[in-house]
C-alpha cells in the first residue's frame, strides 16, 4: 500500500472507501525561505520593540530624586527644589516666578492628602521641551481643597536626574 494514502472518514461514505491524497512534494528551498521569512519577521518585531522611546517603570536613581523633590514641594522649600533642578527649569522661569507659581497652586489647592501614582515612563526625545533621557511621572492627587494631577518630569544629565519640569491639573484651579 502507498504511504501517502489515507483513510476517508466521512459519515456518509461506508468504511473501506480508499481516499488518494497526494501531498506535493517537499522543496528545500520552501523550507528554507519559509524559515528565513519567520527569523527576519522575528527579528524586524525585536528591533522595533527595541527602538520605542518610552519605556514604563523607574531608572536606577531617579527614585531618590523624585521623593526628594515631592518632599521640597510639600515642604514649601521652593528656593532648594529651584537650586537643585535642571537647567532646563531655571532657563525656563525665575527663582521668583517659580516660587510665585508654588505659592499660587498651594494657595489655590492646599496641602496634599494623598497620591497615588498613575504612570511611570522613561522616553528619549530629540525634541522640545524636553531633549533627553527623561522620566515623566503622573500622581492623581487629592488636594485639601479639590482633586488634580500631578505630572513631575525628571531629566538625566551625565548619570544624574533631576527635576525638570512640574505641572498640575485641577479644577480647583479655575
Amino acid at each position: 500500500m502507498d504511504r501517502s494514502l489515507k483513510r476517508c472518514s466521512s459519515p456518509t461514505v461506508s468504511e473501506g472507501v480508499i481516499g488518494i491524497v497526494r501531498r506535493p512534494p517537499l522543496r528545500l528551498g520552501y523550507c528554507t525561505a519559509l524559515a528565513v521569512l519567520i527569523v527576519s519577521s522575528l527579528a524586524l518585531i525585536l528591533a522595533a520593540c527595541n527602538q520605542g522611546t518610552r519605556r514604563n517603570g523607574m531608572p536606577a536613581g531617579a527614585q531618590a530624586v523624585l521623593d526628594a523633590a515631592i518632599a521640597d514641594i510639600d515642604a514649601g522649600r521652593y528656593e532648594k527644589l529651584y537650586n537643585e533642578a535642571a537647567d532646563e527649569w531655571r532657563k525656563a522661569a525665575t527663582l521668583d516666578e517659580s516660587k510665585a507659581t508654588f505659592k499660587t497652586l498651594h494657595d489655590k489647592l492646599g496641602n496634599v492628602h494623598t497620591r497615588e501614582l498613575q504612570s511611570a515612563s522613561e522616553e528619549q526625545t530629540s525634541t522640545a521641551p524636553i531633549r533627553g533621557h527623561s522620566l515623566v511621572v503622573a500622581y492623581r492627587t487629592s488636594f485639601e481643597h479639590g482633586d488634580g494631577m500631578e505630572t513631575i518630569i525628571l531629566l538625566e544629565h551625565g548619570g544624574r536626574w533631576y527635576l525638570a519640569r512640574y505641572f498640575v491639573t485641577s479644577s480647583g484651579l479655575k
